[in-house]
């Protein structure tokens, strides 16, 4: 992988983490993925406008990203409310990770050698480790039994799902950055029709409290995820969803550091699992 691509897609890894880490220090599962959602869309508004409107060639690709992206929303919101954010967020990313691979190399014909292969493994490794608890038997009544695991992998679904689709939109438009503004400012409108006709207005006023926490989230989730879309376009999807998915790491850091969480065995593990994958597929 090439050094920029590479690096910038670190940066997306590291701004992915911070906004779950930030959130996680204010809000429930459910609140800051709508607040996020929607400041988001506010962060990029302002370069959507600059970079102008979307023509008929993006405007389906933006549609079907919507479809997905709710689709995930809602497999994700249903998994938390079975089971720890710790347990079902690691299956549903790990199992994303494996399944982009997959189409990237055995559909989509995107070449990444055996050592690029392993890197991808290794990364898929440490995020499943940190939620190894989902797969123990003796934590299943507690944590990701029955209908809990299905969402949390029906999430990886639809996150392997919006991975392709913005990847192709990106590279098939040569459009990626207008691309990816509307898709946040789109994912903001319908993020808040559908929560005031299901809740009404009364879900603003709590939101509303953790407005600034919410506008540096979906900044940083904006940013990570407009660097991803534009590394789709320099670099295999696989790959680069990989080098995301180290975000891994560095929320084990932020954890550790702003949350003091303790630093676990498998944390350590994990670390050196990321940085083991990251390494080879710089080799790349």
């Amino acid at each position: 992988m090439d050094l920029t691509v590479f690096l910038v897609m670190l940066v997306s890894a590291a701004t992915q983490a911070g906004w779950n880490v930030i959130l996680k220090i204010r809000l429930d599962p459910f609140s800051a993925l709508v607040l996020v959602g929607i400041c988001g869309g506010v962060a990029a508004l302002p370069f959507a406008l600059w970079f102008g409107l979307p023509g008929l060639d993006v405007l389906p690709w933006i549609g079907l990203s919507v479809c997905c992206h709710l689709s995930y929303y809602a497999f994700i919101i249903g998994a938390y409310s079975r089971a720890d954010l710790g347990m079902a967020y690691p299956v549903a990313r790990g199992s994303a990770l494996l399944m982009t691979a997959g189409i990237s190399i055995f559909i989509m014909g995107e070449a990444i050698s055996p050592v690029g292969m392993v890197g991808i493994l290794l990364l898929a490794s440490s995020i499943l480790l940190v939620g190894r608890h989902a797969f123990d038997r003796h934590a299943l009544g507690h944590a990701l039994e029955g209908r809990a695991l299905l969402l949390a992998l029906g999430s990886g679904v639809a996150a392997t799902a919006f991975t392709i689709v913005d990847g192709t939109a990106a590279r098939v438009t040569g459009q990626a950055n207008l691309y990816t503004t509307w898709l946040f400012v789109a994912d903001a409108v319908v993020i808040t029709i559908l929560l005031l006709s299901w809740k009404g207005r009364r879900a603003v006023a709590p939101l509303l409290t953790f407005l600034p926490w919410g506008l540096l989230g979906g900044t940083m989730l904006f940013v990570s995820y407009w660097l991803s879309v534009w590394a789709m376009t320099q670099a295999p999807i696989g790959l680069v969803t990989a080098v995301r998915e180290s975000s891994v790491l560095f929320g084990a850091i932020l954890s550790v550091t702003l949350l003091r969480e303790p630093l676990r065995a498998d944390r350590v593990i994990a670390a050196f699992l990321v940085v083991s994958g990251l390494a080879l597929i710089k080799l790349f």
